[in-house]
């Protein structure tokens, strides 16, 4: 297994639970370098099936792009504390309204390995009954309930560019095949 002996930590920058340090390292093969890293508490994705042909999606728009695009309901852990399943029953009932009764892990992702250790954890929902939506007030986005197979399909032809969709969407294809 491969590591690097971490020699000193600066925080360059922290807003939020996000932190950007400068670590000095020295790697496996004796190189001495300083490497960015961006921390983040990790955070829980959901795959919503209202039924087993049926999926919820939100169309959000995402300033740093600039633009709207498809995702799956996701959102950072609050705290240390709140466990990735705490996190994607709150962000399910937050962005789309829906409760679920039954949640099944799918797996984790590391969507940025280069730069930060965030890791998604991914959720498929079933069950579900409708209940109040309440977004955050940097939250804008509508719900949409589509296909299954058409959201696959939005995904390879590149309808669907969110990495974390994307890879939830073809998790959740493997458990339903």
């Amino acid at each position: 297994m491969m590591k690097a002996m971490v020699k000193a930590v600066k925080t360059e920058f922290e807003s939020g639970p996000f932190k950007l340090v400068t670590e000095q390292v020295t790697l496996e093969n004796g190189v001495d370098t300083a490497i960015h890293v961006l921390r983040h508490p990790g955070a829980a994705a959901i795959v919503p099936f209202l039924d087993k042909k049926t999926v919820v999606m939100i169309h959000q728009y995402r300033h740093a792009l600039g633009k709207t695009i498809w995702e799956i309901p996701a959102g950072t852990l609050d705290s240390a504390k709140e466990s990735p399943l705490e996190c994607a029953r709150r962000e399910l009932l937050e962005e789309t309204g829906y409760k679920a009764e039954k949640f099944e892990k799918l797996g984790t992702i590391t969507p940025s390995p280069g730069y930060s250790d965030e890791q998604i954890h991914i959720f498929m929902a079933t069950k579900l009954t409708p209940g109040k939506q309440n977004l955050d007030r940097d939250e804008v986005l509508r719900v949409h309930r589509l296909g299954f197979d058409r959201v696959l399909s939005m995904a390879s032809t590149g309808e669907i560019t969110d990495s974390k969709t994307m890879a939830a969407l073809f998790l959740a294809s493997r458990r339903l095949a």
